[in-house]
């Protein structure tokens, strides 16, 4: 790459020439005036010269994985010699790992922006591969995912090379329970990790780092119908099921979701009124009724689909697995305020005949497999709105270290201060909770966690919920205007503050989840003979 003094950049100073420096690099924007959101004038204001301050107050660093390949033209001085230039980068998957040892700090080391372990804090429930996983899993993210969510989630949509790429990265393998698919996923576990390694907090890793795009929609784009709607074909589904449908999935070429919400009935399960009768020779059901707000299911091959084939409650729900190809399947994308990759969908079932086969676990008894998936459903959601109010949180720390406001430094403002401090002490207790139910749920044995597990992961995501909620308004408050607008310095903060909603109520209601923790932690507790 071409190596640049300062004087040689200097001497593009015109409309017809225009170089910039920023950060080390040098950058032709001529062919780029046009195109600028902010107009030619401002970029003219700074040819020739080093814009990096000017380009951190306006703009985040996405922008440049975005745009900077195509303009790059070299480096000044010894910058040349830097080994993330962007025209030379190493695929994801062969980048370099760092933070891998005992004792080496990871990330940005922003006070509470990262769990503590990345800050080099012992920890008991992280070792060699989770670290090395950490930093695979953020090499792919910073390469193939943060430069483009502005503009997926624009376009509602993520495209489907990603999920091939994923899959490739053994990333989608990560994300469908604590213990490696062995006899399903495309490739083997990655940093050479081994099946037998691989537990509980290596999802976690994954799920955290894929979080820190700020995104809801990318992230339930990309895992969120998989992550709950293959566990229960993994673990309750017929082996010719499972060899048929799960390798598909985790290989990214085809595509699943969980459709248990319906117009009449959301965290009220029991009173589902989709409904599927056997046929007279006992070959097929008969599937009719609608789903709603259904995660994937504007692209989902597979459905896995909650419905009443007996009596009247919970006793009388199955699983079915329906496929797209079945007459009678439509889905159409819904308009939400938020998650807008994540092909949330209204989907339609009439008259659907889906073979005996289909039936995933036994017939009425959905509701134990609804409720045993459930658990996972939630610590997913809890590992992501705890990174996403992080994300909020370390967005307005980085800001509030360059933008003054009355003669000084937001930070130095007592406070604004005291608005990081709220959030910090939140997320942390949070994110404490969190690893501690996570650890249980890979001690505990599976038959004890449907008992003792249920309140207190129910709570957990309410917690992880309001902290997201909390983060995401004092974070906006911090940006100010910025906030206010999509794209630019507080994208992620926007975004993040738009899809609060997608987390507080998916999974089960912030109500529901306060009042099922406390009433199943007190029927746990007779059960146990407490004396009360």
């Amino acid at each position: 790459m071409a190596s640049f003094t300062s004087e040689e950049v200097a001497k593009h100073n015109q409309e017809s020439d225009v170089w910039i420096i920023v950060h080390g690099k040098v950058y032709d924007l001529t062919k780029f005036l046009s195109e600028h959101p902010g107009g030619k004038k401002v970029l003219l204001k700074v040819a020739g010269q080093d814009a990096s301050k000017q380009f951190d107050q306006f703009h985040n660093a996405a922008v440049l994985e975005k745009y900077g390949p195509d303009l790059l033209k070299g480096t000044v001085g010894s910058a040349v010699t830097e080994k993330n230039a962007s025209a030379s980068s190493p695929p994801a998957a062969e980048a370099e790992l760092v933070g891998i040892e005992p004792g080496e700090s990871f990330g940005d080391l922003v006070p509470f922006g990262d769990p503590y372990w990345y800050q080099d804090w012992s920890s008991p429930f992280y070792n060699q591969t989770h670290r090395k996983l950490r930093s695979y899993v953020r090499n792919f993210v910073e390469k193939e995912i943060m430069p483009y969510c502005f503009e997926w989630d624009e376009a509602k949509a993520v495209p489907k090379s990603l999920f091939k790429k994923a899959a490739q990265a053994g990333i989608l393998s990560c994300l469908v329970g604590s213990h490696w698919p062995t006899d399903y996923a495309p490739v083997p576990p990655p940093v050479g990790m081994k099946p037998e390694e691989f537990d509980a907090f290596h999802p976690l890793v994954v799920c955290d780092e894929l979080c820190r795009t700020g995104s809801g929609g990318v992230a339930w784009g990309l895992v969120g119908g998989m992550g709950i709607g293959l566990p229960p074909i993994i673990h309750f589904g017929s082996p010719e099921m499972k060899a048929r449908v799960v390798p598909e999935v985790l290989s990214g070429d085809k595509f699943i979701c969980l459709a248990v919400t319906e117009p009449y009935a959301g965290s009220d399960v029991a009173n589902l009124r989709c409904e599927a009768k056997k046929t007279p020779d006992g070959k097929h059901f008969i599937l009719n009724g609608e789903k709603k707000w259904i995660t994937n299911g504007v692209f989902a091959d597979y459905f896995t689909v909650a419905c009443r084939t007996g009596d009247e409650g919970m006793s009388g729900l199955s699983l079915l697995l329906v496929e797209r190809t079945m007459p009678g399947v439509t889905t159409r994308q819904m308009q939400c305020s938020g998650v807008w990759a994540s092909g949330t969908s209204y989907v339609t079932f009439e008259d659907v005949k889906v073979p005996i086969e289909n039936l995933i676990g036994k017939e009425n008894k959905g509701f134990k497999c609804i409720m045993y998936n459930f658990n996972n459903e939630r610590m997913g959601i809890a590992f992501q709105a705890t990174r996403f109010a992080r994300v909020c949180y370390e967005d307005a720390m980085k800001y509030a270290h360059k933008r003054k406001t009355f003669g000084k430094l937001l930070i130095d403002h007592p406070v604004i201060r005291n608005k990081f401090a709220h959030m910090a002490r939140k997320i942390e207790a949070t994110h404490a909770w969190m690893e501690i139910l996570l650890y249980q749920s890979q001690t505990m044995d599976p038959d004890l966690q449907m008992l003792k597990l249920g309140g207190p992961i129910a709570l957990l995501k309410a917690q992880s919920t309001q902290t997201f909620e909390y983060c995401a308004r004092e974070a906006a408050q911090i940006f100010g205007g910025l906030a206010y607008s999509r794209g630019g310095q507080a994208e992620r903060v926007e975004r993040l503050y738009r899809e609060v909603r997608a987390y507080a109520i998916p999974g089960g209601s912030e109500e529901i989840m306060l009042e099922l923790g406390i009433r199943q932690s007190l029927k746990v507790a007779e059960f146990m003979g407490s004396k009360m």
